[in-house]
């Protein structure tokens, strides 16, 4: 095995030519080692899905020139200003994904892409600032710079004079663990406990951790000496304390570095649980397989699914897919920055932290709110950038569990102002609470709007309009703005225009129930909403900015989509997904499916299967125990919706004249395909201000008129198929004893009868 391996590292030298970023070593493992940078994945070509090689295209190029001239187009804040704009107003996922949908989706956003490009400011990049309007009748934040940096992508060697201009990806094109281990020998060197002379595999096993956290810049003594990491906003004033990781973006927000954490402590958890007789290399090499392979586990079988992506069966590993990236991904389909809620809630049992630890949280702007025995730290979203002190500080378990604490933002097409303005930035001096929500834009004297740069990152890169994308994706192209949106009008209402700041108004808001909010009620405004009504419809704003629909950039157009039933996703978004993972999947041949053989090994040899979720890695590798964790951290409680479902709703009996009781009962039937596997919920809302005084084989917690019941103890699981019959209530009423008018199975709509 040591000799076929080494011959395979020297043929792949001789294709690959000296980057390839893999090194020889014996070895007693039963598996051939993957190489760092994705080279040699696909054997007839080794450079598929390698770093450091050009974006592949799903559709033509498109510049005003043919070769690199960006298409123009309306002033991208402009846009911003009238689409993106949530004016504070939260809205969850209907279908209460966690936040882990977004962190998860960063962390293997910072595994398989990077665009080559200098930051704005850099004199070696192309510099394409976003003009900035302050007499814009819907601008709200003070701008002292007068523009938004913005620098192009570099162009891919060769390309972008006499041809189109492509773009370069400087991490792999696979689930491979790139942003635990990094793409070279060098970075790798230096995350491994022992020396640092350029060759890790000298090293130990385990990755250099301090005090069970990702090491700082200063870990090894001259913190210039250490792999070069993304710095910003708070990090700027003490770039030594940024911490080390495999992507030079792992200390870009809390919820990030905590997941880094987590895999670099899975890691050495699995190198601790290997014999000592094994080299350190072999062990190493162990731990790294099983890494790679427990994140490809987890994102097709967990999360995937949990964002609404449906793949056909896995058949096996096709070499004849390029699983390079796709621009048209990395670029609108992958960027779901709407997910992204702009403050963090971190809730521990009160004497978790001293008085004294929370004073200086609450120093950094951190609200801190104490009741009914809890501690909630409130952290802006502008506190938890760049600001990798507070992960030790808060710790891993903490961060870890609020993650899954409360469903992220619905996907559509609001961006929070945490990332809409102020992203990175620094707040004026003296300031005062104002941190997030309404009064946030007298916290900030400078704009950096990620959703602004998300379209003008696509004029960049050459994007297709966005019915140019859908056909290219096999959808039909969109002949009106309302066949955009899914609205019934695209008119402005009577005294709105485009430029009229009630356009953006909130007249309606629903919940998870489907019942309007009280928006007398604060917290329920602030916390409950997963569906709105504007001012004005989206559709008009739309046609008022762009006057006609083949004019709309393909990333506003995607995130103007209504959803698909059961997903995250409008049609393109998801039809951009479907086609990446699948490819991501089919075309990698260290893909977990076709590694059956070592990972048999492994899990025989040795006890360590790669076949664990997420909540369980967690549960393994900090202080949070597994049963406080859903069975799947993706959805909040872990109730996974079904497909579909069905609910009967049946009186028994009634009793009184004007007023009296009844008695109920129900059953729920899973109608889908895949199981409800550890929890259910049943919505549904009384019309007549009936109350629940009893029920049995569930557990009811009403609330005015919304009724939640939820699973026992003994039936939290519905197969395929299955009814469980005899849930069952009595309750009063007065005057009317309406029935509900509709029933959710964790916010599937079922079928009633």
């Amino acid at each position: 095995m040591r000799r076929s391996l080494l011959v395979a590292f020297v043929a792949l030298m001789t294709v690959a030519g000296s980057s390839l970023a893999v090194y020889a070593s014996a070895l007693a493992v039963p598996f051939e080692v993957q190489s760092l940078d994705g080279s040699g994945n696909n054997a007839a070509n080794p450079s598929w899905g390698q770093a450091n090689t050009p974006y592949s295209r799903v559709a033509a190029a498109r510049y005003a020139d043919g070769r690199s001239q960006p298409v123009a187009g309306p002033n991208s804040r402009y846009i911003s200003n009238r689409v993106f704009n949530d004016v504070a107003q939260n809205v969850f996922s209907g279908r209460q994904v966690t936040a882990w949908g977004w962190t998860w989706g960063q962390f293997l956003d910072h595994t398989f892409g990077l665009r080559l490009g200098r930051a704005p400011g850099d004199p070696a990049g192309q510099t394409a600032n976003i003009p900035f309007n302050q007499n814009d009748p819907m601008e709200e934040f003070e701008n002292t710079l007068g523009f938004i940096p913005f620098a192009r992508s570099d162009p891919a060697p060769g390309t972008g004079v006499t041809n189109a201009r492509q773009q370069v990806n400087t991490a792999s094109s696979y689930i491979d663990a790139f942003a635990v281990y990094g793409g070279t020998n060098t970075r790798l060197d230096w995350l491994r406990e022992g020396s640092v002379d350029g060759n890790p595999a000298n090293n130990n096993g385990r990755l250099l951790l301090q005090n069970s956290y990702l090491p700082r810049a200063n870990a090894r003594g001259n913190a210039g000496t250490a792999p070069p990491m993304e710095v910003d906003g708070i990090l700027r004033a003490n770039p030594a304390d940024a911490m080390i990781a495999g992507d030079v973006r792992a200390n870009e927000n809390l919820f990030l570095t905590a997941t880094h954490t987590l895999f670099a402590r899975e890691h050495n958890r699995i190198v601790n649980a290997l014999p000592a007789s094994l080299s350190e290399e072999d062990k190493f090499q162990i731990a790294r397989r099983v890494i790679i392979a427990e994140q490809q586990y987890i994102t097709y079988n967990e999360w995937l699914p949990a964002m609404g992506v449906a793949l056909p069966a896995y058949g096996g590993y096709n070499p004849g897919v390029n699983a390079a990236l796709s621009n048209e991904f990395a670029t609108v389909g992958y960027r779901v920055h709407s997910q992204i809620h702009g403050e963090m809630e971190v809730a521990v049992e009160e004497g978790h932290y001293t008085p004294a630890q929370l004073a200086a949280f609450e120093a950094q702007g951190i609200e801190i709110v104490q009741e009914d025995g809890e501690v909630e730290l409130v952290i802006p979203l502008n506190r938890g950038f760049f600001n990798p002190n507070l992960v030790p500080g808060i710790g891993l378990g903490p961060l870890l569990q609020a993650i899954g604490g409360e469903p992220q933002y619905n996907n559509e097409e609001m961006i929070d102002n945490q990332l809409r303005s102020v992203l990175f930035q620094i707040p004026v001096s003296g300031n005062p609470e104002c941190l997030d929500g309404e009064e946030l834009p007298e916290c900030f004297d400078g704009v950096l709007d990620l959703g602004a740069i998300d379209v003008e990152r696509g004029r960049d890169h050459g994007m297709p309009t966005y019915n140019q994308m859908r056909q290219a994706y096999g959808l039909p192209a969109r002949t009106s703005f309302t066949q955009i949106t899914g609205e019934s009008s695209a008119a402005f209402p009577p005294g709105t225009t485009v430029d009229s700041p009630a356009s953006l108004d909130f007249p309606q808001l629903f919940d998870v129930f489907n019942a309007e909010v009280d928006q007398a009620d604060e917290d329920a405004v602030e916390g409950t909403p997963t569906r709105f009504t504007r001012g004005a419809p989206l559709a008009a704003r739309l046609a008022a900015i762009y006057g006609s629909v083949d004019n709309v950039d393909a990333f506003v157009g995607a995130l103007a989509e209504p959803h698909v039933a059961g997903t995250e996703f409008g049609e393109l978004q998801r039809a951009i997904w479907a086609r990446e993972f699948q490819r991501l999947r089919d075309g990698d041949r260290f893909f977990f499916g076709n590694q059956s053989a070592a990972l048999d090994t492994i899990r025989t040899t040795y006890g360590i299967d790669f076949r664990r979720s997420l909540g369980d890695l967690i549960a393994a590798n900090s202080d949070v125990p597994r049963a406080d964790l859903p069975g799947n951290v993706f959805f909040a409680e872990g109730n996974v919706p079904p497909a579909s479902c069905r609910v009967t709703y049946r009186v028994d009996t009634q009793w009184g004249s004007g007023s009296g009781g009844f008695g109920v009962t129900m059953s729920l039937q899973n109608t889908g395909s895949t199981p409800i596997p550890a929890g259910w919920t049943l919505r549904f809302v009384f019309p007549n201000g009936q109350q629940i005084t009893q029920l049995w084989n569930g557990v009811v917690a009403q609330d005015g008129a919304r009724v939640p019941v939820a699973n026992a103890a003994w039936n939290a699981r519905l197969n395929p198929g299955q009814t469980l019959g005899g849930v069952g209530f009595t309750a009063t009423w007065s005057g009317t004893n309406g029935r509900p008018a509709a029933f959710s199975l964790n916010t599937t709509t079922c079928a009633v009868g």
